[in-house]
């Protein structure tokens, strides 16, 4: 059990960590925080659903490495 959750959960945390910010806030109060949260959430389903979506091949994946690079690279 625990080598599926750390294969899953556990890597959405390290990367939520590692590379869209959760390691510091960069707001503060609960609301602010609580938004960045959330936003960070939603750039990490985004980026599931575009890779589950090119691997099936139903979309084509210039439009998903697009909306990828601004989800990654641009906060």
């Amino acid at each position: 059990m625990y080598k599926v959750r750390c294969s899953t959960i556990e890597r959405s945390f390290a990367d939520a960590k590692e590379l869209h910010g959760y390691r510091y806030a960069r707001f503060r109060g609960l609301k602010s925080v609580q938004m960045q949260a959330y936003l960070t959430a939603t750039c990490q389903n985004m980026k599931k659903i575009a890779l589950h979506l090119t691997k099936k091949g139903l979309v084509e994946g210039y439009f998903f490495e697009t909306l990828l690079f601004y989800v990654v690279f641009i906060r």
